[in-house]
């Protein structure tokens, strides 16, 4: 069972500047509490005892919200100098890791899977990555990912669909191999790294129809609103 999780906390949320003008995306109010509070509750409840928060943006007040929230020790705070996109961010995070492999989220998204499924599916398959993929219908603002017995198979790009499978946002990842590849110091996790290594039949996909919620833009954030707490109480 994976017990480390880097969380990415580092978004602008300039389409939320309307609703959340001088927040961080994750410290984003939802019924109350702040969206991130939420997240971390989760995953504490699916086992994670240490996170990597990987910063950028508003660092102070995210911090200042962790150190409160979290009892000292379980967590460490990876700040980006400049801005290292997803996959940078996470490369640098991946250096706090103490473990063989870590869950990642995206702390603006909820996605209510088991991490022990996901982490299951990751280690005995010993892949380099394992994607959390929501099925979804009527939808453009997401692209597609392609799946066949568990393996990845294609991405495709944001365009109106009926029916597909989205990328959720949480992802178990092994860090000795993603520290190994060359990347350039700012790069997207999702292009440059799974859209191309999905090739060698290493990332994985493991399917769930749980409560699905990203808050990056304010018709989803105010849905949130009454939504999160019923599917979490």
């Amino acid at each position: 069972m994976i017990n480390e999780a880097i969380v990415l906390a580092g978004g602008l949320g300039t389409r939320l500047q309307s609703v959340v003008a001088d927040l961080p995306k994750s410290l984003a109010p939802v019924a109350g509490r702040p969206f991130l509070a939420y997240l971390l509750d989760y995953a504490k409840q699916q086992g994670i005892e240490k996170f990597i928060f990987a910063l950028g943006y508003k660092t102070e007040r995210i911090e200042a919200f962790v150190r409160e929230y979290l009892p000292e020790g379980t967590y460490v705070f990876s700040v980006e100098d400049q801005p290292l996109g997803t996959g940078g961010a996470i490369y640098k995070a991946c250096k706090d890791v103490s473990g063989e492999n870590a869950i990642v989220l995206n702390a603006d998204t909820f996605f209510g899977i088991s991490f022990l499924n996901l982490s299951i599916i990751h280690e005995l398959q010993k892949a380099a990555c394992t994607m959390a993929l929501k099925p979804m219908n009527f939808f453009d603002r997401y692209g597609a990912v392609e799946i066949h017995k568990q393996v990845i198979t294609g991405f495709s790009e944001k365009k109106y669909q009926t029916a597909g499978l989205i990328n959720g946002g949480v992802y178990a990842l092994s860090i000795a191999p993603f520290l190994q590849k060359p990347f350039r110091e700012v790069f997207s996790f999702e292009k440059d790294y799974l859209e191309k290594e999905y090739k060698n039949g290493q990332i994985l996909g493991m399917v769930s129809d749980a409560y699905f919620i990203d808050i990056g833009i304010p018709e989803d954030y105010q849905r949130a609103q009454s939504e999160l707490i019923q599917h979490l109480f």
